[in-house]
């Protein structure tokens, strides 16, 4: 879920995004050797086979149960696109590259560019301590704001309590103000001391988006409008009011097997085997979730858009389109390893997985993949509208990762090694 997509982005490195030569993946980095032996030049890339891309597209979106799947590639050979299934349970309405569909986490790289742009333009640093502009953070004199947007913080992530989860479950089209979850959150004991591990928590994004609303006056919609969508003309990308659990048209309803509280903590990710059968039997049907109320996720995962525009903002994102030369550069170096294997990699509000930079987003319903590879010129974005999977996985970011053979040369025998082994532990 949305709340797990700080794993999410770990499985998704360490199973091997690991294009150096390219791979499969989920949702991380590899090294920096890895990503320039990749991308030296376009021979890194092979043409389409389409054929053998909508057999592993078809296989993997009913091995996951899915509704319905969206796959999107750009690279300089072409364009593939895959349009799966139907946008609703029991019709035969396909999704298009202009349905809607909430991104989750992806949301977080809006909130990390518009406080660049504040940097940019000196109304904040990244080496500010947070207490400046929230003195009720315990110990926020010494957490900067680059802390909070490179999830090296150590505050506790408020969608891992058991009352957020709770209320989820019991009440899911509850309004949650932004000030109720950064209370849940410093209400519990930090993870770690500030700067010395990365934990992926959600608390520090919406905390930006509350810093960010102070700094420019005015809601953070306002903001993401004005700065963002507008700059890059995304009409159909938008961040809804907190009282608004709608989609606008055309869009694709949400769907879930899993409950909240029964998959929070570590290892209980998977549904029971019990669980499953009853699922494949067809005694049990997931449950809709289009308008289960987003506002428990805010500034850390709203968002609303299309395959389309998720392309068009992954490749502004990656090549620094909405920052100056500067600030971008600032943006790229703060990505650094988020584990101890060092094929994990995370900065201010952006990912980097293999040689693409993006972000993943999951919540109940959706789950979507965006990357974007400047030195080749590769897009891929993908999304599912059933999540997590019944074994707990992210479904957009394991098809993104099982497309990448089609896309990339095929790697070298260390680093395919390296793939199975990484691939091994994705599982876990």
């Amino acid at each position: 879920m949305h709340r797990t997509s700080g794993k999410l982005l770990t499985i998704l490195f360490t199973a091997g995004l690991l294009v150096a030569a390219c791979s499969s993946g989920n949702d991380s980095a590899v090294s920096e050797s890895a990503v320039s032996e990749s991308a030296d030049s376009s021979s890194a890339l092979v043409p389409f086979d389409t054929a053998a891309m909508d057999a592993v597209v078809d296989e993997m979106a009913k091995e996951y149960r899915e509704i319905g799947m969206v796959v999107l590639i750009r690279t300089p050979n072409g364009e593939y696109v895959n349009t799966w299934g139907s946008t609703d349970a029991g019709t035969a309405t396909p999704p298009t590259l202009d349905t809607k569909v909430r991104v989750g986490s992806n949301t977080k790289t809006w909130t990390g560019t518009v406080i660049l742009q504040m940097v940019q333009e000196g109304k904040i640093s990244v080496d500010d301590p947070v207490s400046q502009y929230r003195p009720d953070v315990p110990n926020g004199e010494n957490i900067t704001i680059g802390q909070l947007l490179d999830m090296r913080s150590g505050l506790y992530s408020y969608t891992q309590t058991v009352e957020l989860n709770r209320a989820l479950d019991e009440d899911p089209e509850k309004v949650w103000q932004p000030e109720e979850l950064v209370a849940l959150g410093l209400s519990n004991p930090p993870t770690s001391a500030p700067g010395t591990e990365y934990n992926y928590s959600n608390t520090n994004t919406v905390l930006l988006g509350l810093i960010a609303e102070q700094l420019d006056g005015k809601p953070i919609a306002q903001i993401y409008q004005d700065r963002l969508f507008s700059a890059l003309e995304l009409t159909d990308t938008s961040f809804p009011a907190n009282t608004d659990t709608s989609i606008p048209a055309p869009y694709t309803a949400g769907y879930s097997y899993s409950g909240n509280l029964e998959t929070l903590g570590e290892g209980k990710e998977s549904l029971s085997p019990e669980r499953i059968a009853a699922i494949d039997a067809g005694s049990v049907t997931p449950r809709t979730t289009t308008n289960d109320n987003p506002s428990w996720t805010w500034s850390a995962g709203q968002g609303i858009s299309t395959a389309n525009e998720m392309a068009t903002w992954v490749k502004a994102l990656a090549v620094g389109e909405l920052l100056d030369a500067d600030t971008q550069q600032l943006r790229m170096d703060s990505i650094t390893p988020s584990d101890d294997t060092g094929n994990a990699a995370y900065g201010y509000g952006i990912a980097q997985m293999g040689p693409l930079y993006g972000h993943i987003g999951e919540m109940p319903g959706y789950n979507s993949f965006m990357g974007y590879d400047p030195e080749n010129d590769v897009t891929f974005v993908v999304w599912a509208n059933l999540a997590p999977a019944v074994d707990g996985s992210a479904p957009a970011a394991k098809v993104a990762r099982e497309l990448f053979p089609f896309v990339y040369a095929a790697p070298s025998a260390e680093a395919s090694n390296a793939v199975e082994e990484h691939s091994d532990d994705a599982g876990e």
